[in-house]
């Protein structure tokens, strides 16, 4: 199993970055205050789909060759992923065959088939994701794209730590969520590439902690509850993702369902953007004393802003 390089990263960057947006880095006195350092938020909510997820769609994509990119992409997912891949697709001009569960959120159906998806429907269960997703494939010769178990996918995950140590090279911590674990992959390869002296912290909510126990008994071990109100981050690792933790991760913390949804609100409440609770995670952890930020320059990675309005975990 060959592992992403910090050269893939760079790659990445040049192939996306005429597609995709150098996401603004937002700061806040009262957020400084709390956590005891200086705080730096790359704001991938402002990114296209609303999620840092198109980094990695857009580089898998336009790395396929023509020839085999004419059979379209596919993959299952009920979320960021999903709408990332099908506009990746539509960019490219081929076609994108999305397997969702059958209970996906209206919002995010609606959002798929808006971005030209021709959309599978499947039971919600992992196996009946998986086996309507191969169907799909056999009948439309199409390449499959894994949400975060993908080199391609973790390399342009990566891309937002450029622009970030690019901005702001004297930071001492990034901090990101970790689920299916691409994103912190990725982190930790371009922070290591560029910086020798920031460390990369993944952080976990307590009752869906597979990377924390992964991480610290060195083997992979899959999540045991999906009961989290963080949606994005039930997901266990790939065993890609696991290997690129192991080597390049610093640490990985874990904060409980409360310290989300409080730190969740704070930020919509003093900054006036919407999160999603999966990056409140990292938040959390900051003002939770499970980092320590104290005179240190720390930025979070907040993965995203695609929010049921309907069903805030504050209600």
């Amino acid at each position: 199993m060959k592992l992403p390089t910090f050269s893939d990263v760079e790659s990445a960057h040049q192939k996306i970055k005429s597609h995709i947006h150098r996401t603004p880095v937002l700061t806040n006195h009262q957020v400084d205050e709390r956590a005891g350092g200086r705080i730096f938020f790359k704001c991938e909510n402002f990114q296209k789909v609303g999620a840092f997820k198109f980094r990695g769609a857009c580089n898998a994509v336009f790395s396929l060759p023509d020839e085999q990119a004419a059979n379209g992409v596919a993959t299952h997912s009920s979320g960021n992923h999903a709408q990332a891949i099908a506009l990746a697709a539509k960019i490219k001009g081929i076609p994108a065959h999305i397997v969702m569960p059958e209970n996906a959120p209206e919002v995010k159906k609606k959002a798929v088939k808006g971005y030209g998806a021709d959309i599978t429907f499947s039971e919600s269960t992992q196996e009946g994701r998986e086996s309507t997703l191969a169907e799909v494939v056999k009948r439309t010769g199409a390449t499959f794209i894994h949400p975060y178990n993908d080199a391609r996918i973790i390399a342009g995950q990566g891309t937002a730590t450029i622009e970030l140590l690019d901005a702001y090279p004297d930071l001492d911590i990034i901090l990101t969520p970790v689920g299916g674990g691409g994103l912190l992959s990725g982190t930790a390869i371009a922070a290591h590439g560029i910086s020798k002296k920031v460390n990369v912290i993944g952080c976990e909510p307590e009752i869906a902690n597979d990377a924390w126990r992964s991480f610290r008994s060195g083997k992979l071990q899959p999540v045991e509850r999906i009961d989290t109100v963080a949606d994005g981050l039930r997901t266990s690792l790939g065993e890609l993702s696991f290997a690129c933790i192991t080597q390049y991760v610093d640490d990985i913390v874990t904060v409980s369902e409360e310290q989300i949804i409080e730190a969740m609100r704070f930020i919509w409440e003093r900054m006036n953007i919407i999160i999603e609770a999966s990056c409140a995670v990292p938040v959390a952890a900051l003002f939770h004393d499970k980092v320590n930020a104290k005179n240190k320059n720390v930025a979070v990675i907040i993965t995203g802003g695609n929010v049921d309005l309907d069903h805030l975990p504050w209600n």
